[in-house]
């Protein structure tokens, strides 16, 4: 089956029923990404047409729950591009003259992204964890309830002992009961998690390190450029972000950041926002 759904009010109207019913911005997604989430669950569903699937789904809640996992980007691993860690790395060695770190892992999924940053804090001697405070944020409730067991199943992560290569000893950090694998309690004390919609809402305060990585490339340009708006609020002056490896800045935010590893997608502020700008 071959979906087109540029130009079709069927899937307009599918489209607004998630968003206004289901609470899932459809808006800030790219139409081909939408489509393709949809078209996989109503190949699923053994619906050809969206005016069919919309009246499916207006009375199936377990297909709108399913639909919704479907649409929800939570594409994650630990240590996900390992370069990329070892940047981090030396950055939260960098930041350990500070009086404390603040780290912000925005759309951090499943709480991956934020734990794995807790670990190199706990692996690396150049750093001082107690100093270190991490904050994962998500639209979805779900998602942060699974982020907050910090529990993963064998399925889920697939070829662990390889995600865990950047540290010395990973069984400190992950412990494993069965298939179920669960990160320790000294990991988790450096973490907590909070909804944020990133389109919609200010950052929840600023950070020497924001990384949100591997979103922009499902969103349109217009929830891109206020997303990078919102992240560029959330750095301090002369603080970090980091982006996915196939991501670029907005030329409009450009200014604000020299990069500090251009492969790695790892930038640095420049320290020269507007007098009274919130970013200090």
């Amino acid at each position: 089956m071959a979906l087109e759904a540029e130009g079709d009010d069927d899937f307009d109207e599918l489209l607004s029923y998630v968003e206004s019913s289901l609470s899932f911005a459809t808006s800030v997604y790219n139409r081909s990404y939408l489509d393709r989430r949809i078209s996989a669950r109503m190949r699923r569903r053994h619906v050809d047409e969206y005016d069919e699937y919309l009246d499916l789904l207006t009375d199936d809640r377990d297909e709108q729950e399913a639909l919704l996992n479907a649409l929800s980007v939570n594409v994650t691993s630990f240590f996900r591009n390992p370069d990329v860690w070892e940047g981090i790395r030396d950055i939260l060695a960098e930041l350990n003259d500070e009086r404390r770190i603040n780290v912000w892992s925005a759309a951090s999924s499943d709480g991956r992204e934020a734990y794995s940053v807790a670990m190199l804090a706990l692996d690396d001697d150049r750093v001082d964890a107690r100093k270190v405070n991490i904050l994962g944020t998500d639209i979805k409730p779900e998602i942060l309830r699974a982020a907050r067991r910090g529990e993963y199943e064998a399925s889920e992560t697939n070829d662990l002992k390889s995600q865990l290569e950047p540290l010395s000893d990973y069984e400190r950090y992950v412990e494993q009961d069965g298939d179920t694998y669960r990160v320790t309690d000294e990991v988790r004390d450096l973490v907590s998690f909070e909804r944020h919609d990133l389109v919609q809402e200010d950052p929840p305060r600023t950070f020497d390190l924001v990384i949100c990585r591997n979103l922009f490339i499902y969103i349109n340009r217009e929830a891109k450029q206020a997303i990078f708006e919102t992240l560029g609020s959330a750095v301090k002056p002369r603080g970090y972000l980091t982006i996915g490896m196939t991501e670029t800045i907005p030329a409009s935010c450009r200014d604000q950041f020299d990069p500090v590893e251009k492969r790695l997608r790892i930038y640095r502020d420049t320290g020269e926002g507007e007098p009274g700008d919130s970013r200090g």
